[in-house]
């Protein structure tokens, strides 16, 4: 149900990556908010089923396939946005690859490509794409879902926090030349949460306990706490907030 500060009825909202996890954690609170999402990622499958959930639950919402490393996808996704909505008003950025965990030193090439195509490039396009369409609107808001790796390198993920330290870097880049548009660009910075995608670190025993000795609540987050940060990024409450990179560490703010 929408509340007073968090209302976000009427507004178009495209959520890459959100299949599952933390992604889908933030389709489903938007849907709650009165957003129409736009539930996207590589498989269609995946999107559809948590689209189906939305709508089962009273919610607005469709599923569309992108893979975000590829420009032709993205290129793709937008005209088919243009056509159906002729805007949009949020997008968050939060697919992502990590296609390798070990040594730096041991990172190969096909590794280094897809983590900055999808984890970079395709933040970056995703973001070009969305803010034109938003300038011809009037403004919107732009999230990225970065890392607490931004910050410190993450033990055998190496290229995987070099390229969620640029997302931080392009954030704030963003910010500075879209506010005059109207666009809002912000960033999250997850600390280590139980999803899919984190499983190699939950299985790491020595990495898992060295993540949750340094966090302040001793503990993992959950998806649906991301998601709670990503809502008040993009709602009226957060109106001045722009170029910001907001840190969530085990369900702490910090």
């Amino acid at each position: 149900m929408a509340t007073k500060l968090f209302d976000l009825t009427g507004k178009i909202a495209l959520v890459s990556g959100a299949s599952r996890g933390i992604g889908a954690a933030i389709a489903t609170l938007f849907a709650e908010q009165g957003a129409h999402v736009i539930v996207s990622s590589r498989k269609l499958d995946g999107c559809q089923t948590v689209a189906d959930e939305i709508v089962a639950a009273g919610g607005s919402a469709e599923a569309l396939a992108c893979h975000i490393g590829k420009l032709e996808d993205i290129e793709k996704t937008f005209a088919t946005l243009r056509e159906r909505h002729g805007r949009l008003d949020i997008l968050i950025n939060n697919g992502a690859a990590n296609p390798y965990f070990g040594p730096i030193l041991e990172t190969d090439y096909g590794a280094f490509t897809k983590t900055v195509e999808v984890n970079l490039r395709g933040y970056f396009f995703m973001s070009v794409e969305a803010g034109r369409l938003m300038k011809e609107n009037d403004g919107g808001t732009i999230v990225n879902t970065a890392s607490v790796n931004a910050l410190i390198p993450g033990a055998g993920q190496g290229i995987y926090s070099i390229t969620k330290a640029a997302i931080v870097n392009m954030t704030k880049a963003f910010a500075q030349e879209c506010a005059p548009f109207g666009i809002r660009v912000n960033a999250l910075l997850p600390g280590l949460t139980k999803t899919k995608f984190a499983n190699a670190l939950f299985a790491d025993n020595t990495i898992y306990t060295e993540w949750i000795n340094r966090v302040p609540l001793g503990r993992h987050a959950r998806p649906d706490e991301m998601a709670g940060a990503v809502l008040y990024l993009v709602s009226d409450a957060a109106t001045y907030t722009t170029g910001e990179c907001l840190v969530v560490d085990g369900g702490l703010t910090i």
